[in-house]
């Protein structure tokens, strides 16, 4: 299994996130290339993307992922609000593909009111528009959490927004947490055998880029997003056991827990105890 953390750049470069993998003894990494919460996009200029990619080419790890900020609403039913998310996402896409990233992982986004066909398809549009602006960059889509006006929350979610976007270059990010949220009881002992087969009956586990490896704060099926380190939260060890031994522990996993370095080193080790070998989903 491929195992790595959310971790800090610090500053322009990617040292930080380096020694923040050595840390954790990750094998991966994923980062913000920009203020996480603002919409000022990110702005590299070559001799430091270029210092940016050999350093992380040095450090042998990856892949290394980039997240989306998170204002980015890719269905936003306000026009000006759907405009800034559209450019900043594509900012950050061409900003990765200049720094080297492998995978950009955007939220499937929400629509408010509007109907869910309507936001399914501004959705769709912005990954569209995105998805060439960087060639060697892959965008994937990330599951929310069942909260309201959520485009895509589940598999059968998933599948129609993929459907409508019609582009197979599109991946999936499955947040663990985010579908115990959803409903998907993964902390029953067939938990993870149910969700690989929704997966599978919709033609979806090929899509499957990343996994977000977090526990949950609250029960299944309360659509609230609060991440746990592993074990400490509602789906506990058993049920992220196994998933990382299934098909899907063969994805790269990243943690977005908030435990310290030491507490993720830990909880790393034990990923891969029970991770798959890493191969083609």
């Amino acid at each position: 299994m491929i195992a790595g953390a959310h971790v800090s750049r610090r500053g322009e470069g990617v040292r930080g996130a380096v020694e923040g993998c050595r840390q954790r003894r990750a094998d991966c990494a994923q980062v913000f290339l920009s203020n996480p919460r603002a919409w000022a996009a990110p702005s590299f200029v070559e001799p430091v993307a270029a210092a940016f990619r050999e350093d992380w080419r040095a450090s042998g790890l990856g892949p290394l992922v980039a997240h989306a900020p998170y204002p980015v609403n890719i269905a936003a039913a306000d026009p000006l609000n759907l405009r800034r998310s559209r450019s900043l996402l594509r900012a950050t896409v061409e900003a990765a593909d200049l720094l080297g990233v492998d995978l950009v992982v955007v939220h499937a986004g929400a629509g408010g009111s509007a109907p869910t066909g309507v936001a399914r398809r501004r959705a769709a549009t912005s990954l569209r528009e995105v998805i060439g602006a960087a060639p060697r960059v892959q965008v994937v889509v990330e599951l929310m959490a069942g909260t309201a006006g959520a485009v895509a929350s589940t598999p059968e979610e998933a599948a129609a927004l993929l459907e409508v976007a019609g582009d197979d270059r599109l991946g999936l990010c499955l947040d663990t947490c985010h579908l115990f949220a959803t409903g998907e009881p993964l902390d029953d002992p067939g938990g993870a055998d149910r969700l690989v087969l929704a997966l599978e009956r919709r033609d979806l586990l090929a899509r499957v880029a990343l996994v977000h490896a977090n526990d949950s704060v609250f029960g299944c099926g309360e659509h609230r997003d609060r991440h746990a380190d592993l074990g400490d939260g509602r789906i506990g060890r058993g049920g992220l056991r196994a998933l990382a031994s299934s098909v899907l522990g063969a994805a790269p996993w990243i943690l977005e827990t908030p435990g310290e370095a030491d507490r993720q080193r830990r909880d790393l080790a034990w990923l891969r105890r029970w991770g798959r070998p890493t191969a083609s989903l």
